[in-house]
């Protein structure tokens, strides 16, 4: 099984919306059997993306093909004996209650690298992410 970690810009001049973007990755994943968690703060993305080597990397291609995206950048790319995520999920700046703390139960059975990459960036202020 692989995992793959990466994090994009959104491209200058764009609404990413986060609403439609989940309904559509759910669907996408869900199909493909690719579990993992996408953080969105506004301006960036970081996700990752475990499933079968061939899914991964056909999502992975449409994800770098998608416009809202710019800079995409793999940050961790490796095989893993089972998944670290539960469903495919998503967090964002704009949960409502504490996003830091839902995001740390996202990431409690991750790699502590794994974990410690999207709990650092949930900390960082919006305005250096």
């Amino acid at each position: 099984m692989r995992q793959l970690v990466y994090i994009s810009t959104v491209t200058p001049n764009v609404v990413a919306d986060a609403a439609a973007i989940l309904a559509v990755s759910r669907r996408n994943n869900a199909r493909d059997r690719i579990t993992g968690l996408l953080w969105f703060n506004g301006k960036r993305f970081l996700q990752a993306l475990e499933g079968e080597e061939d899914t991964v990397e056909r999502a992975y291609a449409r994800i770098k093909a998608d416009a809202r995206h710019r800079a995409v950048v793999t940050l961790s790319d490796r095989a893993v004996e089972s998944r670290e995520f539960g469903p495919w999920s998503m967090a964002s700046a704009s949960d409502s209650g504490d996003a830091a703390r839902r995001v740390s139960a996202l990431v409690a059975d991750a790699a502590p690298d794994v974990r410690a990459t999207f709990e650092g960036f949930v900390e960082m202020p919006r305005a250096a992410a």
